[in-house]
């Protein structure tokens, strides 16, 4: 059976591209048969992939406009992880879905005409709580929720869960919150082991172990189309994204 898990914050520059990304590969390193969409339209996770936005015909916006079939749009990337992948042109999709009949659906009836040959599917969520991410969360048995390590990030947090609370209750009864990830940690300073602690009781959440260390290492990997996972192998956060990746299985 096919699990979907969503990448979401609608906070920006708190590590979801890189998340989805280095999930990805640690799951194909695992043997799991791995699909990830990119919802964001500026193609950063399709970018970071190896594959330039501006040259796909076909994008996840055509296929949850239904005019294209996910199969159509499905490229594979050289970390061996399928991509639904995304440009600019998945904003005119989005605006286009506010009028359209069953627009929280369509991710998740589109997913799963590919179902069967996937065992994973991680979405990169836009930095947004507007159409495309709801759609995705309606897609999902899981939410990870990255989250840096940072006092001013954990602002807007409350209004994600109660997003995920409102789609849990009218579309999508199985979602759950896996736990929030904490990202650009740096175990040196007292202040990000005070956050790091505060998250599971202010947000009565679990967090996902071990967290992701600070590293000029997750800006380079996209740089060449990679993970990091690929790029910087035996690096530590490499080896962090790989222990989060087992306990999520």
């Amino acid at each position: 059976m096919t699990t979907t898990i969503s990448v979401v914050n609608q906070k920006g520059g708190v590590g979801k591209t890189t998340t989805v990304a280095s999930l990805g590969a640690a799951f194909a390193e695992l043997g799991r048969r791995v699909l990830l969409v990119d919802l964001d339209p500026q193609g950063g996770l399709t970018f970071s992939l190896g594959i330039d936005p501006e040259d796909l015909d076909v994008t996840v916006g055509e296929v949850l406009l239904g005019k294209a079939k996910p199969a159509d749009a499905i490229v594979v990337t050289e970390d061996g992880m399928h991509l639904l992948p995304s440009n600019v042109t998945v904003t005119q999709a989005e605006e286009a879905l506010v009028s359209r009949t069953g627009r929280e659906q369509r991710l998740r009836v589109a997913l799963d005409k590919v179902a069967d040959d996937y065992d994973l599917v991680v979405i990169d969520c836009p930095p947004t709580l507007g159409v495309l991410t709801v759609g995705a969360l309606s897609a999902s048995q899981k939410v990870v929720i990255p989250l840096q390590a940072e006092t001013l990030s954990h602002r807007g947090v409350l209004q994600l869960l109660d997003t995920v609370h409102d789609v849990k209750q009218f579309i999508n009864s199985e979602l759950e919150v896996a736990g929030v990830l904490p990202t650009m940690f740096d175990g040196r300073t007292n202040h990000a082991r005070a956050v790091l602690a505060s998250i599971e009781e202010q947000f009565e959440l679990p967090v996902l172990s071990p967290p992701i260390p600070k590293s000029i290492r997750f800006a380079e990997a996209p740089a060449i189309g990679r993970s990091i996972l690929s790029v910087h192998t035996n690096h530590k956060g490499a080896d962090a994204y790989r222990e989060v990746a087992k306990s999520l299985l």
